[in-house]
């Protein structure tokens, strides 16, 4: 077969797998024109950081239309850009600029739920009779008039909330503002592929969706069964919020789902080279739903649960753990490993709160990260070792850290304004009076230009190990097999074709020492760790790691 000169190559349809993505939540990331709110504009022109940390693509986190009750997860509009975050031409802009540096766009669809402002509940909720009055979940109160069963909503109380026009409850797992949509109506699921056509029309290379699991709810509207106090944790709703007393059996995690993936799915693959993240936000059966989501190649491409997004802190045991059980849950399913997001505490401080060299530890924590196997999300801020930011209850904007204040903070604390410049006002973010949210002292002076080629910095770290992880597949694409090793050592090797690569942590303060396993290894370089080898004897620094390949 004969290739043309200047013929362009296939698009990889494999793109994500080893993917690292970076998150970009729009509020905070940049502001372009001075209102103390980030926007488009302002991640387009900061798109040649990502580029240079080594990233592959850029999850956005939603800029549609929107009352900003739950800042951007209540979409009242799914195929325009509010106009706090610029235009559909900004959209298109960043599209193109993006491609031209090399990353993939994906973006957030929140289709379990919009807001109450979206054109469809408004219509929806005006009779029972109209054209989408089934759009959403309606159901008749109880004789004495109590909501129709005992579902909670994630941000605390009754999942039903009392719509005085139809004399009816409404479903909503978050905020009463954020209805469920109902998607066992075939109308629904049409509209909502429509709106993934729009958008992959536009160019963009994948999504990330949202609670994916929430999507169907049971017919019935059965009770939940109380869950026994052994079981309960606080992976995905804080300890305080009794949400984490029911078994979650009809609310959520519906077989029905399935078909509905695959039917997204045959609209992904309609267009070249597309793939989908799912979040599942479940802390009773998590990775069984992700291995039930990414089985079979006609669903999901990845998705993630709260396993390292959880507060249990990170050792050893719960590495070898978790992936244990992924492995088992999800023999071929594939990742998406986070340690930090738009929703959690940053892990900087989950985790290394009583950690006297931080800098050290959260450099570590990011080659554990990059050679788990599966893709990774990296979340803004999280290269510079950012920690979670400390806001006063006068200036929390989360209604989920007003509602549980203050034994649970919200999520605030990990959304404050990416920090670029230590010099300038508001780090560079903004040129506005006051921030959306206020920016910490000590974030200042993290920044980018604080921590820019100084080889010691987490931000040269990140990057070093980044474009470590792209010169050998094996830590992107590759196999994982747990070795045995005791605390605080992590031992795993790594296999793609011929590669074969030993991955090792000291995950404790002091130094220690290990001999590798048998066999002839080639110690590699160029990953920023300070081991040494001496003989058959490999000495690890404090939150140290070493690498090797068999030869």
């Amino acid at each position: 077969m004969t290739i043309l000169a200047g013929t362009p190559a296939a698009p990889d349809k494999d793109w994500w797998r080893g993917a690292v993505i970076y998150q970009i939540y729009p509020r905070s990331f940049q502001d372009s024109n001075g209102d103390g709110i980030g926007d488009l504009k302002g991640i387009t022109a900061r798109l040649p950081h990502v580029s240079a940390l080594g990233a592959d693509a850029i999850w956005i986190s939603p800029f549609f239309p929107s009352p900003m009750r739950d800042f951007g997860y209540d979409v009242s509009n799914y195929t325009e850009v509010d106009p706090m975050f610029g235009t559909l031409s900004d959209f298109d802009a960043l599209i193109a600029e993006a491609h031209r540096l090399g990353l993939k766009v994906m973006i957030d669809l929140v289709m379990s739920h919009s807001s109450d402002q979206h054109a469809w509940f408004i219509e929806s909720r005006s009779s029972r009779v109209n054209p989408k009055a089934d759009w959403y979940v309606w159901a008749d109160a109880k004789p004495d008039g109590t909501p129709p069963n005992n579902w909670m909503s994630i941000f605390g109380g009754s999942a039903w909330h009392w719509d005085p026009t139809r004399m009816q409850y409404y479903m909503h797992n978050f905020l009463t503002s954020q209805p469920d949509l109902n998607l066992h109506n075939p109308e629904v699921q049409d509209a909502l592929l429509d709106m993934t056509r729009f958008w992959l029309e536009r160019g963009v290379d994948g999504f990330r969706l949202d609670t994916i699991n929430f999507y169907f709810h049971d017919k019935e509207l059965r009770d939940n069964p109380a869950l026994e106090v052994s079981r309960r944790n606080a992976s995905t709703a804080p300890a305080v919020n009794p949400y984490n007393f029911q078994e979650h059996i009809y609310d959520k995690n519906r077989p029905e789902n399935l078909d509905f993936l695959r039917r997204f799915r045959a609209v992904l693959d309609e267009f070249p080279a597309i793939a989908a993240v799912g979040e599942v936000g479940d802390s009773q059966r998590g990775l069984e739903i992700v291995g039930e989501y990414t089985s079979g190649g006609d669903k999901m491409h990845m998705c993630y649960a709260f396993e390292f997004l959880a507060p249990d802190a990170l050792t050893p045991s719960r590495v070898k753990e978790v992936q244990t059980a992924f492995s088992a849950a999800a023999p071929e399913g594939w990742a998406c490993w986070a340690f930090s997001n738009h929703d959690v505490v940053r892990h900087a401080s989950r985790w290394g709160a009583e950690v006297q060299d931080r800098d050290a530890y959260v450099r570590m924590l990011a080659a554990v990260l990059m050679t788990q196997r599966g893709s990774v999300c990296i979340y803004q801020g999280e290269e510079l070792g950012l920690t979670e930011a400390d806001i006063a209850f006068a200036d929390l904007q989360d209604p989920y850290g007003i509602q549980f204040w203050p034994e649970f903070k919200g999520r605030d604390g990990c959304r404050t304004p990416m920090v670029w410049d230590a010099q300038a006002l508001h780090a560079g973010f903004s040129t506005s009076d006051r921030t959306w949210l206020p920016i910490p002292v000590e974030h200042q002076l993290r920044a980018v230009s604080a921590q820019y080629g100084d080889p010691d910095s987490v931000l040269e770290q990140y990057r070093r190990f980044l474009a470590f992880r792209k010169q050998h597949p094996a830590l992107a694409k590759g196999d994982m097999e747990l070795l045995p090793s005791e605390m605080p050592l992590l031992q795993y090797e790594r296999r793609y074709g011929n590669e074969i690569v030993l991955c090792v942590f000291n995950m404790s303060p002091q130094p220690a020492t290990v001999e590798p396993p048998p066999g002839d290894w080639e110690v590699l370089e160029g990953h920023g760790f300070g081991s040494t080898v001496e003989g058959n004897r490999i000495d690890l620094p404090a939150w140290g790691a070493f690498f090797a390949r068999r030869a």
